[in-house]
């Protein structure tokens, strides 16, 4: 993997970690088409890079980190992420992490998905504005809806999203929740896989690790502000379309 292939990757990252689009799933695509062979490094490139993106976060919302009330809800909506990831890292790692037919299955499916709920979807009047108006049952519960998304091509943005407006939350409520709550679920995934393979990376490999990572912050910072000003005019089927797209186009002329 080359310092192009990093720069790369980490556009590609921090473009899509907050877009309901999957960005582990984007990571693997993108390896196909810059012709990367899914070595274990990859694989560990491709969870570790995600936290430049969820720095961003850390920047942008840190005063948020530093209510007790929010960081509970943090928590408790990272918990079962927590107990469902590390319970099947092993099956991510070996099995779905580089692996096109699962990332483009989930890709295709999860954006009819998005395309049928928002048609369903309608917000009530009294759905929950402000991440001070969220309960700790809907707290778990999008937490929950998380952890669909160790299958990669789910994308966790959306899981978190839709399991939000299903509960009652307002759409820039959710989303700016689904920011904070990344936070300690990439900082686990990330630390995680370091723990278990740092060991094994070279001065090179740490050297395009940290490349990705500060390009995924700073393109990340961009799609925050871009997201949170797309969803006061529109709704999530657009997305639903791009997934549906982009997968057909992999199947017909890429993977031709």
């Amino acid at each position: 993997m080359t310092i192009l292939h990093s720069l790369i990757m980490g556009v590609v990252e921090g473009v899509t970690e907050f877009l309901p689009i999957s960005s582990t799933g984007h990571l693997i695509l993108t390896s196909e088409l810059l012709k990367i062979s899914q070595s274990n490094f990859v694989k560990s490139f491709e969870i570790i890079i995600q936290f430049g993106a969820i720095f961003s976060v850390v920047v942008l919302y840190w005063k948020s980190f530093l209510n007790i009330i929010n960081l509970k809800k943090i928590i408790i909506g990272f918990i079962p992420t927590g107990i469902i990831g590390l319970a099947l890292y092993k099956v991510v790692k070996t099995h779905l992490i580089g692996n096109q037919n699962v990332v483009l299955w989930a890709l295709i499916l999860g954006g009819a998905a998005l395309i049928i709920f928002e048609f369903w979807h309608k917000e009530s009047e009294g759905a929950g504005d402000g991440i001070e108006q969220i309960s700790y049952k809907q707290s778990f519960w999008v937490g929950l809806c998380q952890s669909i998304a160790i299958i990669p091509g789910i994308s966790r943005s959306a899981a978190t999203i839709v399991g939000g407006l299903l509960v009652g939350l307002k759409r820039k409520t959710i989303v700016e929740f689904s920011f904070l709550l990344a936070v300690p679920t990439m900082l686990a995934a990330s630390g995680l896989d370091l723990i278990k393979n740092a060991d094994y990376f070279s001065k090179d490999q740490f050297g395009v690790l940290t490349i990705g990572f500060i390009v995924s912050f700073i393109t990340a910072m961009a799609s925050i502000k871009f997201l949170l000003s797309f969803i006061k005019k529109h709704n999530f089927a657009p997305f639903g379309v791009y997934r549906i797209l982009l997968t057909l186009f992999f199947w017909l002329i890429v993977l031709k």
